[in-house]
């Protein structure tokens, strides 16, 4: 049973939501999504309110029910709010700057390395260290702040590294330290 497929999806003011040929197109204030309907999931447009159900009991489908229902909460509320993700470098001349659209890191390698933003997301660099992502797509926002995360993944001995923002680094000791 899924219970995530059976919660009802509230569409917030200014937001609108139409179905057309298994496709469900979202526009609000921030931009349009396009939500992919599977074939066995049908979803009722009511008012405000979104319902999604599933034609059978088989596993494949219960998966597609929450999986649908998720992608389309997710949509709506990135239309209307927006998604946003903050990262911090962390280490001695580790720091990152703007190229156009794109971003530039210095993260101890001999070279930079950049990192053009996944389609329906957008880089800033505020200050040297720290990076924000944002968009109206929760996957692009996401894959594009991994993306960055994953050119220097933080250390347990140092904490060097690049890191979401308020990620807690498990630390550990030294060999020096035991002694």
């Amino acid at each position: 049973m899924s219970r995530i497929g059976l919660k009802v999806i509230h569409v917030p003011a200014g937001v609108t939501v139409t179905e057309s040929d298994k496709v469900l197109s979202v526009k609000g204030p921030k931009g349009e999504l396009s939500v992919q309907v599977p074939e066995h999931i049908t979803v009722k447009i009511e008012g405000t309110d979104i319902h999604c159900s599933r034609d059978n009991e088989l596993k494949h489908t219960k998966q597609l029910h929450g999986t649908t229902r998720a992608n389309l909460a997710n949509a709506i509320e990135g239309v209307s709010n927006g998604y946003k993700k903050e990262l911090v470098i962390v280490g001695i001349g580790y720091r990152a700057n703007m190229k156009g659209e794109n971003i530039v890191m210095h993260v101890g390698y001999s070279h930079e390395i950049e990192i053009k933003p996944v389609a329906g997301s957008k880089i800033s660099c505020p200050s040297a260290t720290e990076i924000t992502v944002e968009g109206i797509s929760k996957q692009a926002v996401g894959q594009t702040a991994a993306l960055i995360r994953a050119t220097r993944e933080p250390e347990p001995y140092n904490g060097k590294g690049v890191m979401y923002k308020g990620e807690h680094i498990i630390r550990k000791e030294g060999k020096r330290a035991g002694k």
